[in-house]
This record gives C-alpha cells, sequence and structure tokens, in this order.
C-alpha cells in the first residue's frame, strides 16, 4: 500500500482488518515502528475524531505528530499555469514537497463544495498532494470518501457480529444542513468490498453514485429495509443528481424505538457527530444496541493499522 485514499488501495482488507484488531488488543506492542518518524496531518475542514483517533494512533506506533489548521490562512493554489495575483500565495507543487520533507506520512482532510460536482467527484486536494509528495498520504476524509472511518466501521462490524452475513442497512436520515455523500459513498464501498450484502435506504431522488452501490439493493422504503436487519448505520447525505441539495421530504426518516424494533435486534451505528431527535432519538442513541461510542473507539486502532502498513512498506 503506498496511500490510503479508499479501499482500492487495499490489497487484502480481511488481513487488514486483523491488523486493525490486533493493533486493538496490544496498542502499544508495535511502538519501535515509528520511532523516529513524523506524521504530519493537514486539516482543510475541522475535526474531533479524525484528528484525535489519528493523533492517538501515531502516538501508539510511536511517533511523534504534527497538526495543522491549514485551512486558516493557507489557500493553496491547485491549477497549473495560473497567473498567482490573488488571494492563493502557494502552490500546490511546492507546498506538498516542502511538507513531504518534514513528514513521513502526511494525513490530508478536506471536504467538497457541494457546488461543482466534476471537481469535487476528481478529489483535488487528496490527488494532487499524491502528485507532487514524496511520501504516503492518507485519506482523513475527502470530498467522496472516508476510508479511515469505513475502515473503522468494519471492525466495529466484526466485533458485534452474530452471523457470518449479518443484514447490514445504509439509511438515510434528515438533517438541518446539506451534508457530504463521503461517508455514505465509503462504507457502500468497504461493506460491498468485504463481501457483505448491502441495502440502501433513502428517499427518492436521494441516489448515491452507482459507483459506489453497484450491488447494493436500493429502496425508498424504511421500514421494509429495516425488516430483519443486523446492522442500521444511519448517515445524512445531499443528492447527487441534483448535486449538493437537500430536498423537501414528505415522510419522517428519523430512527425511533418503532423502526428498531422491525429489525433482528439491530445494532445502531452512526459515525458521529449526531443531531440528537433529528437523526435518531434518544432512547435509540442511548439504548443497549447503540455501538456509536465503541465505533468511534476503533477509529484509533483503523488509523493505526493503516499507519503501520504504510510505514512497513517505507522500510528498506
Amino acid at each position: 500500500m503506498k496511500n490510503f485514499t479508499s479501499v482500492n488501495d487495499v490489497s487484502n482488507l480481511s488481513e487488514l482488518v486483523k491488523k486493525a484488531q490486533e493493533m486493538k488488543a496490544r496498542p502499544q506492542a508495535f511502538n519501535p515502528l515509528g520511532q523516529g518518524k513524523v506524521l504530519t496531518l493537514l486539516f482543510f475542514n475541522p475535526s474531533l475524531r479524525t484528528r484525535l483517533s489519528t493523533q492517538r494512533a501515531g502516538f501508539n506506533l510511536g511517533m511523534q505528530v504534527i497538526s495543522m489548521n491549514a485551512d486558516q490562512g493557507w489557500k493553496l493554489e491547485f491549477e497549473d499555469q495560473v497567473v498567482m495575483n490573488g488571494d492563493k500565495a502557494e502552490h500546490i507543487r511546492e507546498a506538498a514537497a516542502v511538507v513531504s520533507q518534514y513528514a513521513d506520512i502526511i494525513g490530508i482532510r478536506t471536504f467538497p463544495s457541494l457546488t461543482d460536482r466534476e471537481k469535487d467527484y476528481a478529489d483535488v486536494v487528496i490527488n494532487k498532494f499524491i502528485e507532487f509528495a514524496s511520501v504516503p498520504i492518507i485519506s482523513l476524509e475527502s470530498a467522496i470518501r472516508h476510508p479511515l472511518q469505513s475502515l473503522a466501521d468494519l471492525l466495529t462490524i466484526e466485533e458485534f457480529k452474530k452471523r457470518d452475513q449479518p443484514k447490514i442497512v445504509l439509511s438515510w436520515a434528515p438533517h438541518p444542513r446539506a451534508l457530504p455523500q463521503a461517508v455514505a459513498n465509503s462504507f457502500a464501498e468497504w461493506v460491498q468490498a468485504a463481501g457483505y450484502d448491502l441495502t440502501i435506504t433513502h428517499p427518492k431522488g436521494y441516489e448515491l453514485a452507482r459507483t459506489f452501490a453497484v450491488k447494493a439493493k436500493i429502496t425508498h422504503h424504511q421500514e421494509e429495509a429495516f425488516a430483519g436487519a443486523d446492522f442500521i448505520y444511519t448517515k445524512n447525505w445531499s443528492t447527487f443528481q441534483p448535486y449538493g441539495q437537500a430536498l423537501p421530504i414528505q415522510e419522517d426518516w428519523t430512527i425511533t424505538p418503532e423502526k428498531m424494533a422491525l429489525t433482528n435486534q439491530a445494532f445502531f451505528m452512526h459515525c458521529l457527530p449526531v443531531r440528537r431527535n433529528v437523526v435518531v432519538t434518544d432512547q435509540v442513541l442511548d439504548s443497549a444496541q447503540s455501538i456509536v461510542i465503541a465505533q468511534a473507539n476503533n477509529r484509533t486502532y483503523a488509523a493505526q493499522a493503516v499507519i503501520a502498513e504504510l510505514l512497513n512498506n517505507k522500510e528498506p
């Protein structure tokens, strides 16, 4: 693995999940691997879980960690052959090359514009860093994917599943803002790559890009999707076509105890942060079936497994 931006960078997904399990069982056992190495994290969008869990993962591996809020006053130019006489003071060519001299691995977190689908789905920021950096790049969330979250999600499913082939449901839920498709895209991509059957339920108009839901069953009837489910993964996302919008919805898509009662005593999952009594009711979120805190904890070990893989690949 040279970089980590999607499940497509992973040569053996089951082995990576096993490595994350091993990291969780013995967090400090691999501390010598990162001794003398630097992990640099650039946040073009704020973060809580991603920042802290990835920092903790680096510390567990013996690394020094530098974290920078790259959205505060550092405006990069990503286009070539432009006259830089505006507000962008540095080009990605120099920026990526320079940061590479200070880091052994670079983590990048960025969000989409939700206005320019072509540019967002080209994942310009992540891909330009990969092009011009001389060290491995980890996506801490991009315009269209959140691979560290998805690896943690798979680790969580492996820990809690009660049968080899659980029924997994990804359900859209309401939100006061239009949000990216990244978590939903990525979860669908990783669950299918792991060989699980996936049902995606959402109101009409909220279809994901088909490339992320190739094998998934799609239904606009939430209660039908919930019937017999073992895991309910809930997330809001904006429309893919027309792009980046929040449509008026007539039905109530909030996750309630009544809906969870239709499942096979399903576990409730969410990447957090979550809007209580908008996305999901207090009764569901605070129930014994809610595993969102365990899911968040697994972010550290997912990141640790990925960083270890990249460090091992750099060894002579």
